[in-house]
């Protein structure tokens, strides 16, 4: 039940920097934390990210709450619904390795074409499809920003944090209570999330140069970035299950 010390020190490291990405960009915790804290202590995947994925939005929407986009939060939370049941199946029964695999090619795919100015319209349908591979992806993986990420590449960067922000809350939780569903959400699990708290808060608190610096019109090119390390992400950590 007890918490190794290299897994504080190295996985609060990890949580600090994520947390920093995040606050800056609206999504990235899970880019950096979710593969370092899998290599530190695989048992406790993916439900110690999955603490801190609920955790950290509280603060962005605690300074950007009023720029919630609303009609687009309920459509991805209509997808991420059934993406996450997905998702807990996936962590019963199906590898994630393959899956893992797959939508980081997916998401590398979809940065490639909207990189050479081919436009993800945001409407009903694109929000819902990218809510149904985040909560399938962040529910199994611990990583699921991506999908959300590229569909509101073109919007401004504090409607983009807030978005996501309520997004993650929810989806987080709902992704926790899935989990402890198919009983895969062990004590020692939530345990290991909340001693990353801390550093998450720390790395939240230094984050607002980042944030200045992608609001002054880098808004499109931080979320395409960040995209495509969470795809190589992934990938890497899926081959090497």
């Amino acid at each position: 039940m007890g918490i190794d010390v290299l897994y504080v020190v190295i996985g609060g490291f990890a949580v600090f920097i994520g947390a920093i990405v995040q606050g800056g960009v609206g999504f990235g915790l899970g880019l950096v934390a979710a593969p370092m804290i899998t290599v530190l202590d695989p048992g406790v995947m993916p439900g110690a990210v999955q603490v801190v994925n609920m955790t950290l939005p509280l603060f962005t929407l605690a300074a950007e709450w009023r720029r919630v986009d609303w009609r687009g939060l309920g459509f991805a939370l209509l997808g991420r619904l059934p993406g996450s049941a997905v998702g807990a199946v996936v962590v019963v029964y199906v590898s994630t390795a393959v899956l893992g695999v797959f939508v980081g090619i997916m998401v590398l795919v979809a940065v490639a074409v909207t990189a050479t100015a081919v436009a993800i319209p945001r409407n009903g349908a694109t929000l819902t499809g990218a809510g149904f591979i985040s909560g399938v992806t962040g529910t199994a993986t611990g990583i699921g920003g991506p999908p959300m990420g590229i569909v509101y590449q073109h919007a401004k960067g504090p409607q983009i944090r807030a978005t996501l922000a309520m997004y993650f809350a929810l989806s987080a939780a709902q992704s926790l209570l899935l989990l402890a569903a198919v009983d895969r959400l062990p004590a020692r699990a939530l345990l290991a999330g909340a001693v990353l708290v801390p550093f998450m808060i720390a790395g939240f608190a230094v984050s607002g140069p980042l944030r200045r610096f992608i609001d002054g019109g880098r808004v499109r090119t931080g979320v395409l970035v960040v995209a495509s390390l969470s795809a190589v992400v992934l990938i890497g950590q899926s081959l090497a299950r």
